[in-house]
């Protein structure tokens, strides 16, 4: 079976005067596992991270490391480090005595403290910089320290609190590739936190999608990007529209369903629908397909056009008033806001969401995997 790493049980947290940050949420880690909380400011991945390292004590619920619980240990008791965003290099140490200076605190011998340091330097690719002060590294080095930093005293878990979010797009995204090869060499377990839905895709071995305090869903990033289970999780990761429809009847594995003025076939995954029942569905902008000589699918009219990122941006509207967006790669200067064109799309990009609540509490791994990326999650929902 997978060994557990880190497990949160139950975890409930209130503020003053505040709302529930956390809702009773329960998640388990496996070893040498690369974990991503994702979600908006305010959601409680935060506040999650720090209950982890003992920053925060929960109101309810108990963290267990290895097996062992946690819950009342200071943050120096746990093996676990955290790297934050601003790094937090002390200014006046040279980059060697910022990365040695938890082994110095555990009073290791010099000769041993100087090993240590230099092969994690040669890790996170800084070798020769020992001598430097914080002000003299930019910032994808001063994030390199930080990281080495953190791993020198070789922690169980690594937690990571939106570490790349003050370096600028280029740096970041080779960042993650950094972290990724340095964390799989390691085979430490990564808690990562973010909000950018790119990062958390590229670089994760399952995402928990967070919202108002609970787990959205849990899964690999395949599995929320292209099965979101609601449509808070099919909007927040990648774009795609929400259409509300009612089912006409089954046609064996999928039903047709009447939305926008015009009915579409959706694939139903095992589901049985009934006729009339609401339902609620979520199709990404890149699989809506246009025909601009309107020769099949469903009427609308172009509102909008822009591009940006590579991809030709379009607003649609619908003949009931509504909007559709479709995206594709490229400058296509064919389309012309005021045009009427055909849309369509397959029954399998077409996915049911929100078919049950959306507050998944439990996220434990069970199953036998050769990689922790494998693993599957059991989930009960709140």
């Amino acid at each position: 079976m997978t060994e557990i790493s880190l497990e949160i049980k139950n975890i409930k947290k209130s503020f003053v005067q505040e709302e529930e940050v956390l809702q009773g949420v329960s998640l388990s880690i496996a070893k040498g596992e690369f974990i991503t909380l994702l979600g908006a400011s305010g959601c409680g991945k935060t506040t999650t991270l720090r209950i982890i390292a003992g920053l925060e004590m929960p109101d309810e619920g108990r963290v267990f490391l290895d097996g062992r619980d946690v819950t009342d240990l200071e943050p120096n008791a746990r093996d676990v480090n955290t790297v934050f965003q601003n790094y937090a290099l002390f200014p006046h140490m040279t980059v060697a005595e910022n990365v040695g200076y938890g082994l110095k605190l555990k009073k290791l011998p010099k000769a041993e403290i100087k090993k240590k340091v230099s092969h994690m330097l040669e890790l996170v690719q800084l070798p020769g910089y020992e001598k430097r002060k914080p002000s003299e590294l930019s910032g994808g080095q001063k994030q390199r320290v930080a990281i080495a930093r953190a791993l020198v005293n070789n922690p169980k878990v690594l937690l990571l609190d939106e570490p790349l979010g003050a370096l600028d797009l280029q740096l970041r995204r080779a960042m993650q590739v950094e972290l990724k090869r340095l964390q799989k060499k390691l085979g430490i377990t990564f808690i990562y936190i973010t909000h950018d839905q790119e990062e958390a895709i590229n670089m994760s071995d399952r995402i928990a999608v967070m919202n108002k305090g609970c787990f959205e869903q849990i899964g690999t990033p395949d599995e929320i990007y292209n099965h979101p289970r609601t449509s808070y999780v099919a909007t927040f990761v990648g774009s795609a529209n929400i259409l509300q429809g009612t089912v006409d009847r089954m046609a064996g594995s999928q039903a047709l369903v009447s939305f926008g003025g015009g009915k579409v076939l959706v694939e139903c995954c095992g589901e049985v629908l009934h006729p009339s029942e609401s339902v609620t569905i979520a199709v990404r902008s890149e699989n809506i397909q246009l025909d601009e000589n309107c020769g099949c699918g469903l009427e609308a009219v172009v509102e909008e056009k822009s591009f940006a990122a590579g991809q030709l941006r379009m607003v649609l509207r619908l003949p009931d008033g509504k909007e559709l967006v479709s995206s594709r790669y490229g400058i296509d200067a064919n389309v012309k806001v005021g045009q009427k064109v055909c849309y369509r799309f397959n029954a399998a990009d077409a996915v049911l969401v929100d078919r049950q609540k959306p507050c998944v509490t439990d996220g434990t791994v069970k199953a036998e995997s050769e990689t922790p990326g494998a693993a599957s999650e059991e989930e009960s929902h709140a």
